[in-house]
C-alpha cells in the first residue's frame, strides 16, 4: 500500500478549493482528501462546510455515514471480510471467533484506526465464501489462518 503524506491543512484547503465548484462536491472532496492523505482528518470538516456553505453537522454526517471514509491513518493493510448471509452459512463467523481467540485479531465494523480486519457485507463471491478483499484482490474460501497471515503482511 502507498505511504501517505502527513495531514496538511494547506494542501487540504487547495483540494477543497479545486473541487468546490462541482455539483454535489462533498463526496468528491472527501474522496480526494482520502486519496491524498489516506484518511480524512476531522480538521477537514469545517473547511468543507465553509467552502460548500453547509453545516459542520452535514459534512460530519456524510463523512461518518460511508464506511470507507477513515478519520485517522490506517494500518498498511486492511483485510475486508464478508459477513453477509452466504458467507455466514459457509463459516465466516467461526473465522471471526478464531481470529480473536487464536490470533488476537478483532474484526471491526466501525471506523477504528487500528482495525486490521473490517466487516463488509457481500463481495459478490458467494459461491466461493467465506470471501475477503485484500489490496483490491478478491479472495475466496478463506480461513482464519489465511486471514491472520494476510494481516501480518504475508502474500495472498
Amino acid at each position: 500500500m502507498a505511504a501517505y503524506p502527513a495531514w496538511d491543512p494547506e494542501s487540504a484547503r487547495a483540494i477543497v478549493a479545486r473541487l468546490a465548484h462541482l455539483e454535489g462536491a462533498t463526496l468528491p472532496i472527501l474522496h480526494a482528501l482520502q486519496e491524498e492523505f489516506g484518511h480524512v482528518d476531522p480538521q477537514a470538516v469545517p473547511l468543507i462546510a465553509e467552502a460548500l456553505n453547509l453545516s459542520r453537522a452535514e459534512v460530519h454526517g456524510t463523512l461518518t455515514f460511508y464506511h470507507d471514509f477513515k478519520t485517522a491513518p490506517q494500518p498498511a493493510r486492511i483485510v475486508k471480510l464478508c459477513r453477509a448471509e452466504a458467507c455466514q452459512a459457509l463459516g465466516c463467523e467461526a473465522i471471526v471467533e478464531t481470529l480473536a481467540r487464536e490470533h488476537g485479531i478483532a474484526v471491526d465494523d466501525h471506523h477504528r484506526a487500528d482495525a486490521l480486519v473490517e466487516t463488509i457485507y457481500c463481495l459478490g463471491n458467494c459461491a466461493l465464501g467465506p470471501s475477503a478483499l485484500v489490496d483490491g484482490e478478491l479472495l475466496g474460501r478463506v480461513d482464519a489462518d489465511r486471514i491472520a497471515a494476510l494481516c501480518r503482511g504475508q502474500t495472498q
